[in-house]
């Protein structure tokens, strides 16, 4: 009897452990932090994140980096894949200590800022970390295959972000971002910064949306107002 007893201890001792276990999944969402008018954001989702600064009263984007990241105990690992402003940095490793208490990350990651409040929980159909996997051209569907150059779309539960990067060779070729909506298959995203064309902010763009799998049909015109189809794909 002792023993099935101690045995159930245990047992739920592991389980409880586990419960509470940081990891990536406990953080998801956005997180949200001001410096005068410059906002920063924290996007974090499918084991991927990006930090991103801007001024959006005044159409500057600032800067912006990302990668894998991991909770492990109290430090967050993270790789850098590309940044906006120091080469250098992408593909090292860095680690950082962090803090949680309910909808409070203290998190410092060598911008100036530690303390973040959390803007969703990055919970919804769309969340999640997409890569570009087809695009319509000339009346035909014409796959992307994975390479080093990609374009990815990481959504939360109601921001977004699209970078597109070069991780193998260091090149970042443009980064956008705000908000959105994904109601009754339309999906409408409002720019709040564009680091190639600053006169987008504040614009609203919509298109038809359609999850099939782990693939994201995505129509509707583009920010120029061409016709545009493409598949995004869950990134694993």
């Amino acid at each position: 009897m002792k023993i099935l007893l101690l045995l159930c201890s245990t047992a739920l001792l592991i389980l409880t452990t586990a419960a509470h276990r940081p990891d990536a999944d406990t953080h998801e969402g956005s997180w949200q932090s001001r410096k005068g008018q410059e906002e920063q954001w924290i996007l974090i989702k499918d084991q991927y994140f990006t930090w991103t600064a801007f001024d959006k009263a005044n159409k500057k984007f600032i800067r912006s980096f990302g990668g894998p990241i991991r909770f492990d105990g109290n430090t967050a690992q993270v790789t850098i894949e590309f940044d906006t402003q120091v080469k250098d940095r992408i593909g090292q490793a860095f680690s950082y200590n962090y803090t949680r208490k309910a909808n409070t990350l203290t998190l410092d990651l060598g911008t100036g800022i530690s303390s973040w409040q959390q803007g969703d929980d990055g919970k919804g159909d769309l969340s999640g970390n997409w890569r570009i996997s087809g695009r319509m051209q000339g009346g035909e569907m014409s796959q992307i295959p994975k390479a080093d150059r990609k374009t990815l779309k990481l959504l939360t539960g109601n921001r977004f972000q699209w970078m597109a990067i070069n991780p193998a060779t260091r090149e970042f070729f443009g980064t956008g971002g705000g908000t959105y909506t994904f109601i009754n298959n339309q999906y409408t995203e409002t720019i709040e910064f564009f680091s190639r064309d600053s006169s987008r902010v504040g614009a609203s763009l919509s298109f038809s949306g359609e999850v099939k799998g782990n693939d994201w049909h995505h129509s509707g015109k583009s920010s120029k107002g061409d016709p545009l189809h493409e598949i995004w794909s869950r990134e694993k």
